[in-house]
């Protein structure tokens, strides 16, 4: 069971410092955003979170 949560946790701040880096400190105040909307079932939150993901996606894009 520590070695899934070491695992998991190691995935999780990969991705949070690829996030970070592709899209700077905007990318993660919206996945932060969006991951407490969700695990808080805010949609407010989880709502203007995914709006920053897919402006800062088309922007890129």
């Amino acid at each position: 069971m520590p070695l899934i949560a070491i695992v998991v946790a190691a995935l999780a701040i990969g991705f949070e410092q690829l996030i970070q880096w592709k899209y700077g400190p905007m990318g993660i105040i919206a996945f932060v955003a969006l991951t407490v909307g969700i695990k808080a079932k805010n949609n407010m939150l989880s709502g203007i979170g995914a709006v920053i993901i897919v402006m800062l996606l088309a922007q890129s894009g």
